[in-house]
């Protein structure tokens, strides 16, 4: 296995950390297909990670906009520029330039990086939102309110 996930990379909500752990499974299917010489599979690998991607974005945001998450604008725009970039290898694969090795890096580097950097600040909110909640509710009922 070529990238494996660890708990630093969680961020506490379950939801979340699945998909995150599938896009890691995306990461090890392109190191296989490289390993392959699998040009095919490398792009079947990169279809799908396009896909799950901007699902996953999707989800990521609406769970902001939700809970408020002040940044919400900002983290989109970052998921914007990763979605760009990923559909810009799309192309060179596409035009016949070798990208595989040089998404692989990137993969690697990005989930890692945006998970413990961008991700965990909007986590950080939205438990913090969700426990002030749970919070009031449950004093509210205690003190009768």
């Amino acid at each position: 296995m070529f990238f494996t996930w660890d708990e630093s990379l969680d961020t506490g909500i379950a939801v979340i950390d699945d998909q995150h752990k599938r896009i890691v499974d995306y990461i090890n299917d392109l190191h296989a297909a490289i390993a392959n010489k699998d040009r095919e599979a490398v792009s079947g690998v990169l279809d799908q990670l396009i896909n799950y991607t901007v699902t996953h974005f999707s989800f990521e945001e609406s769970l902001m906009e939700k809970h408020g998450y002040i940044h919400t604008d900002a983290h989109r725009s970052v998921h914007d520029a990763f979605t760009s970039r990923i559909l810009k290898y799309q192309q060179e694969l596409e035009s016949g330039k070798d990208i595989s090795r040089k998404l692989l890096n990137d993969l690697k580097i990005w989930l890692s990086s945006h998970i413990k950097s961008e991700d965990s600040d909007y986590v950080k909110s939205i438990n913090q939102r969700v426990d002030k909640g749970w919070l009031s509710k449950a004093l509210g009922r205690f003190f009768g309110k």
